[in-house]
């Protein structure tokens, strides 16, 4: 013997249920860092404002923290459950967490091009998520796709949680590396795809010529390096510079050489350069009747227009849709409760991944809420008949504050169409065609979107429309690079109206926020 005490290994075991995964990480390591590489999702970026991080200790010892103790009431904290974004592992862990699941919409569109050499790679950018698509622009034909969620979300799950870390933080660069790394090994994935298809496949190139990225105002800012500074605080109005040109190897991505990165430019304030491929996607800047795109996602943006002109607005309304904000809202994965139905006078409650309800997504949330105006369990004002709270599927339940956070988003989008179409001159009657863009568009049932006043549109209007935003980028893949394809005649045509400058904004949204009567 030497005389020495060997301590505590440094390498501990973290088993992950009910996934059943273990990992070995060292002792001290930041649980956030852990547990988001596995879905864990961190709303409020880790700064211990909500708990909507929260694990249960199943074997091992997990301290209790001060944040613990301010969001977690005693039953709670006895039981087990912590904030996994306060904690750092002290030793070997068994965790109990939800299994989150993502679906990420992708596209498969056909749409009209002219063949070029080459492949192309075009990636929508989202706050939550981000897909890439790998296409043959001589054929059109997509070869590859990838999806991850965004690791920026575990510093923030929504927009100005994002902002705040960036400017409050001094972190623009932490975030700005974080997207180009996690972009570029989704590129690293695609080509190494193309290139066991080469082997196989004679007839597929292998020259990345072009990649075009599209995503909402502090995405854009966020790849490009922008000060994101005029975002966080009144009047919020950004810069808002033209198209940005890279080329991949200053990107830092070398497997595809010198290829040249274009990320398409913003509309205005929070309306991106994702809205902007929306418009090109739908061709609304080609039609001859009065046509809406509404994208319900972090953020709610607005279009109406037509071949002559268009009017643009974004309100801050998408956290709700997406389950930010909800005490018990979470993104549309397994656990979500995604739809709700009335049957023999009860909630009937659909739950993903057909596993135990874990929480309720944005289709969810509006169903939910349209099932109880029905049900004569919530009155026109948003107040809860009865009690403060809804059972839906136990453990699963709204709150007063759930149903006003709903108000006010559903008030700030239907106040904003109020207004465009007003300074259009016409009424809804006017609408001819409704696009939806997003996952939320895609999967929210539009009778229950009417029923609470978000969609007050005849159902053959709307028209869930994809992830138009990818649809879009792929499009710009096949235009000229030196001129940046249609974008300059959308822009043209483009006006962006701030609601904070409209005189009429607030009584129309104050007029929205009530449900309508049956």
């Amino acid at each position: 013997m030497n005389g020495l005490t060997q301590g505590p290994s440094e390498i501990c075991q973290i088993q992950l249920l009910p996934q059943g995964t273990s990992l070995s990480v060292s002792r001290g390591a930041a649980l956030q860092d852990l547990l988001f590489a596995h879905g864990v999702e961190f709303p409020c970026g880790g700064r211990g404002r909500c708990k909507g991080c929260r694990v249960k200790v199943i074997g091992g010892d997990l301290p209790i923290t001060e944040e613990d103790r301010q969001k977690l009431v005693d039953p709670e904290l006895a039981e087990g459950w912590r904030l996994a974004c306060r904690a750092r592992v002290p030793g070997d862990l068994k965790l109990e967490l939800a299994q989150w699941e993502e679906t990420i919409l992708s596209d498969d569109s056909v749409f009209q091009f002219s063949p070029k050499e080459g492949l192309g790679i075009a990636i929508d950018l989202g706050t939550t998520t981000i897909v890439a698509q790998l296409l043959d622009l001589l054929t059109g034909r997509v070869l590859g796709v990838r999806t991850a969620l965004n690791s920026q979300a575990k510093h923030g799950a929504d927009i100005m949680s994002r902002i705040e870390f960036a400017t409050t933080s001094q972190a623009l660069p932490t975030l700005h590396q974080l997207t180009h790394e996690q972009i570029g090994n989704l590129i690293d994935e695609l080509l190494a795809e193309s290139r066991r298809s080469e082997q196989t496949d004679a007839g597929v190139p292998g020259e990345l010529k072009s990649i075009v990225l599209v995503g909402n105002t502090v995405m854009h800012h966020l790849f490009c390096g922008i000060d994101l500074e005029p975002l966080s605080h009144y009047p919020f109005e950004p810069v808002r510079p033209g198209l940005q040109i890279f080329s991949a190897s200053t990107l830092g991505w070398s497997s595809a050489g010198e290829a040249q990165v274009r990320f398409l430019p913003c509309l205005g304030g929070f309306v991106g350069s994702d809205i902007l491929a929306g418009l090109l996607a739908c061709q609304i800047h080609k039609s001859d009747s009065l046509t809406a795109l509404i994208d319900l996602g972090t953020n709610g943006e607005i279009v109406l227009g037509n071949r002559h002109r268009m009017l643009c607005i974004s309100t801050a309304a998408g956290p709700a849709f997406e389950g930010a904000r909800i005490s018990m809202g979470m993104r549309a994965a397994s656990g979500a409760i995604s739809e709700v139905h009335v049957e023999a006078g009860q909630f009937q409650c659909h739950v993903l991944g057909k596993v135990p309800p874990r929480g309720i997504c944005g289709s969810g949330l509006v169903d939910a809420v349209a099932a109880a105006l029905d049900l004569g369990l919530l009155k026109s004002s948003g107040r809860l008949v009865q009690g403060d709270s809804l059972s839906l599927s136990p453990p699963v339940s709204l709150n007063q504050w759930d149903i006003r956070e709903l108000q006010l988003a559903k008030g700030a989008i239907a106040a904003g169409v109020e207004i465009l179409l007003n300074k259009w001159g016409e009424d809804k009657g006017a609408l001819k065609q409704v696009y939806l863009a997003g996952a939320f568009g895609n999967y929210i049932n539009y009778a229950s979107a009417r029923r609470i006043g978000l969609l007050d549109f005849a159902p053959q209007m709307v028209k869930p429309a994809g992830n138009t935003a990818l649809l879009g980028a792929k499009m710009a893949l096949f235009e000229l690079e030196e001129h940046g394809g249609a974008y300059p005649e959308v822009l043209a045509k483009t006006q962006h109206v701030s609601l904070k400058e409209d005189p009429l904004f607030q009584d129309a949204f104050m007029d929205h926020m009530s449900f309508p009567e049956k």
